[in-house]
């Protein structure tokens, strides 16, 4: 199977060159490579690498009892398995699947005192109440939150190298368009990681197979996972609501205004019955959620309301392998992205935000007929973005630029299957380079 190269891979080298490094929790949803890239890393990196699975390795979650101190930890580790070598200073200590023992964070205080021995921490966070295990670490310890491929990491799985994405970020920096040649394969490769997603076995299957045989497959099995994780994990939420809400995500996102809705998840379904459930799912790393802005001033995060919002897939393997039948032929045999009312080009578009370290929001102003998928900001403007599944009018994108009540909106910026180009009002950039959209505001101004 490919071995994939991660964004994780960096800033693991860089912790570890760190002299003040604290204790790290790698946080993110199951199955999207965690566990890979830390053991890669322990392996390569340490004299001593010594891996706990509270899964596999349920007789470890004794280490604790006789209290949180290395020094007792380490006893207890020891007798458990006497191949284990503690060298000071050359040691990474994996405590792997914490959500079967979320206690684990306590101690992270006092490993961090100790300052002997590096140790990481990951698991599901469908079982952690990070709250809990926050509060338990709080000043002692680093968090790294990691998501499934973005599609910069799916180029680098496909063998594209650095200098490679360098010319399509100088094409966009320079508003140049791309040539031929840049523009088609990489759309090809967008279509690819469309329909993939960035789940790490999935992209390694298609890698290896250069083909999607045994993709769908793959992804429908996912879908059920994380079914399975959900009716495990739920902890005092109630499971049938978790499930129902996850199950439905699909059925908003094919509407028009895509605004998910509890009350109509099933009838007499009431808003304050669901309170937590999105945020689970959110906690989970299942799904991206947008708030509606109810107005287009800054700060965006004080404007936002908290009961009007969208939510999409956090993978979008995971929506396409939610489609039924008739549309996964049409995607598959006929690469019509546009089917499912533009929800494919959307749910990728937050997703490739999301990955890039953007908040979602969304604006929508039904008396004016202004709609606008996605509102992003840069140091001194608000920025509309357009997502576009076909090149039609951008009624709502100009008229947000030319009206004179938003006055911090100065230009805004549209998504679609076009090349590189700027009107004087808004920028038109390919929906591939959305990747690169956050280095481009911050090094624009």
């Amino acid at each position: 199977m490919a071995e994939l190269r991660r964004k994780i891979d960096k800033f693991l080298l860089d912790w570890k060159k760190s002299k003040n490094r604290k204790p790290l929790i790698i946080k993110g949803a199951r199955q999207i490579g965690k566990t890979t890239s830390i053991r890669k890393f322990g392996e390569e990196n340490y004299k001593s690498f010594i891996e706990i699975n509270f899964v596999s390795m349920p007789e470890f979650t004794n280490i604790f009892q006789d209290g949180y101190t290395p020094d007792k930890i380490i006893k207890n580790m020891s007798l458990l398995n006497n191949d284990f070598k503690f060298i000071p200073g050359e040691t990474l200590i994996f405590f792997d699947e914490m959500q079967q023992y979320p206690d684990t964070a306590t101690s992270l205080k006092f490993f961090h005192q100790d300052g002997r021995y590096d140790v990481i921490c990951s698991g599901s966070l469908m079982g952690i109440n990070y709250k809990e295990i926050h509060s338990n670490s709080v000043g002692n310890k680093e968090d790294y939150t990691m998501r499934s491929l973005d599609f910069e990491e799916f180029l680098w799985a496909k063998g594209y190298r650095e200098e490679q994405i360098e010319d399509l970020y100088v094409c966009m920096k320079e508003l140049k368009p791309l040539t031929n040649i840049q523009y088609n394969v990489m759309l090809e490769n967008f279509k690819d990681y469309l329909i993939t997603g960035g789940m790490p076995e999935i992209v390694s299957t298609f890698i290896d197979n250069k083909n999607f045989s045994g993709i769908l497959a793959m992804q429908q099995k996912l879908l059920i996972d994380y079914e399975e994780d959900i009716t495990k994990y739920a902890g005092g939420l109630n499971k049938t609501k978790i499930l129902n809400a996850y199950q439905k995500i699909k059925i908003f996102l094919g509407n028009e205004n895509k605004k998910f809705q509890i009350t109509k998840l099933t009838n007499g379904a009431r808003n304050r019955e669901y309170i937590g459930v999105v945020d689970w799912l959110k906690q989970a790393g299942i799904i991206n959620i947008s708030y509606s802005l109810d107005h287009l001033e800054m700060p965006l995060k004080a404007n936002y309301n908290p009961d009007n919002y969208r939510i999409y897939f956090a993978d979008t393997g995971l929506l396409i392998g939610s489609l039924d039948e008739e549309s996964q032929r049409d995607l598959r045999n006929n690469q019509n992205f546009g089917t499912y009312k533009g929800a494919l080009y959307e749910n990728i578009i937050a997703e490739m935000l999301t990955k890039a370290g953007f908040d979602l929001y969304f604006y929508r102003d039904d008396k004016n007929k202004i709609a606008m998928d996605f509102i992003l900001r840069d140091e001194k403007n608000i920025i509309p973005v357009e997502v576009k599944a076909s090149d039609n009018a951008t009624y709502s994108l100009t008229k947000l630029i030319d009206e004179k009540q938003f006055k911090n909106i100065n230009y805004g910026i549209k998504l679609c299957n076009k090349n590189i180009g700027f009107n004087g009002k808004f920028y038109t950039f390919p929906y591939f380079l959305t990747f690169l959209l956050k280095r481009y505001l911050q090094e624009k101004n």
